[in-house]
């Protein structure tokens, strides 16, 4: 095995111009992969790590009932809130647990009525995982003390005609699904980048959603944030075990749409794969193919000193594979470090502001991101192509006739 092997490797190199063209395309092809998935990769990312704290949090906990009926903000208080977040503050990977009520309802301004997501919560607790208070571009966020003060989205604050400071007019429905209405004061308002957004939710405090809507010391959720996007899948199970009473769901449980365009991203970026791969594959059977017609002498020779067809035949295939061998390491190594100086700095998106809520969510800079396990599995996957490519002329080789090979001219 090894003597094949030092010949195969001796015969790449005979012709090195040929088999540095067929490397060089490897690399290149493996780079704009590696760096694809790893650009794809970084905005997921940050998608999902926007999406959680936009729509709250990586797990949410609500009372049984409320998944079947998730869409309509059902008002189900929890049993015990602070129960939920005592079990879950303990674990390492958990950033915060808060406390929330979420219904539906009107905010009015002499400009007119539109319907919105009313969610009071904790401020103090909200502040470092809140999107819409790191977004803040006019005015403050909550605090503990407010009490008549609402926050609002940009895009809202422009259909209603109101900035920092001016009155509107909340709806909202009540347990007993009455409707109750009040005036709030506009102290804040966000900017998601995207106008879809910024019209669907305004933000009160937790004490005023209570009175509002006759939920005394009662919550209706409890929002708990992780450390990276990810670890739901780990902590959900556990989570279930500890609060058997409760309903435990993962952020794009509740939010199917998000996962599911998503989904399609990475989709895409597998069929870009397999071409690229198909590329390579395609240069290493040329490769191949070429060796075989300009070396059919030597072939003969071979056989005529007694190797088997099978032999031959191995002797390409190995050929082909230790060329996909030296471009996949070539190609890992360069596109692991060109993710890396991307990563640095990351990519400018202010271009894409505006462009709708994906973009929005993937924020101002995108930072490529890839796995070793990833670029490892790429690596693998170049040689076991180029070996499947060296097959087609590997088998033209082997059933060559001696007598036919040593005469070829």
């Amino acid at each position: 095995m090894f003597k094949f092997a030092k010949m195969a490797w001796r015969n790449i190199w005979r012709n090195w111009r040929r088999t540095a063209i067929a490397t060089i395309a490897i690399v290149l092809g493996l780079i704009l992969l590696i760096f694809m998935d790893a650009a794809i990769e970084g905005s997921d990312q940050a998608t999902y790590g926007n999406a959680v704290r936009l729509y709250g949090g990586n797990i949410q906990v609500h009372a049984p009932g409320f998944r079947e009926r998730a869409r309509r903000l059902p008002l189900i208080p929890l049993a015990n809130a602070d129960d939920v977040v005592q079990a879950v503050q303990g674990n390492p990977e958990v950033v915060a647990a808060a406390k929330r009520i979420n219904t539906a309802g009107l905010i009015s301004s002499p400009e007119g009525s539109f319907p919105v997501t009313i969610s009071g919560i904790e401020p103090d607790v909200e502040v470092p995982v809140n999107l819409m208070a790191e977004t803040i571009n006019q005015g403050r966020f909550l605090t503990s003390q407010d009490e008549d003060a609402i926050v609002i989205g940009e895009g809202l604050a422009e259909l209603l005609n109101v900035g920092v400071g001016d009155r509107v007019t909340l709806l909202g429905r009540r347990l007993d699904e009455s409707m109750r209405q009040s005036t709030m004061t506009v102290v804040g308002i966000y900017d998601l980048g995207t106008k879809e957004a910024e019209k669907l939710t305004v933000l009160i405090t937790l004490p005023r959603a209570q009175t509002l809507y006759n939920l005394r010391d009662q919550e209706t959720e409890v929002a708990i944030s992780l450390q990276e996007v990810g670890q739901e899948g780990a902590l959900i199970p556990a989570l279930q075990s500890i609060l058997p009473g409760y309903e435990v769901d993962s952020w794009d449980t509740l939010r199917p749409e998000l996962q599911e365009l998503l989904a399609i991203k990475s989709v895409f970026v597998s069929i870009f794969g397999l071409i690229v791969l198909l590329i390579a594959s395609i240069g290493i059977l040329n490769l191949m193919l070429m060796a075989v017609f300009e070396r059919t002498r030597e072939m003969g020779v071979l056989q005529a000193l007694g190797m088997k067809g099978r032999q031959l035949m191995g002797l390409f295939v190995m050929e082909g594979m230790m060329i996909g061998a030296v471009g996949a390491v070539v190609g890992c190594i360069l596109g692991w470090f060109l993710v890396w100086l991307v990563a640095q700095v990351g990519i400018d998106l202010g271009y894409a502001a505006d462009m709708g809520e994906i973009s929005a969510l993937m924020g101002d800079r995108l930072y490529p991101s890839i796995g070793l396990n990833k670029i490892v599995g790429y690596g693998i996957a170049v040689v076991f192509i180029a070996g499947l490519a060296s097959l087609i002329p590997a088998r033209q080789a082997s059933r060559n006739e001696p007598s036919e090979a040593l005469h070829h001219v």
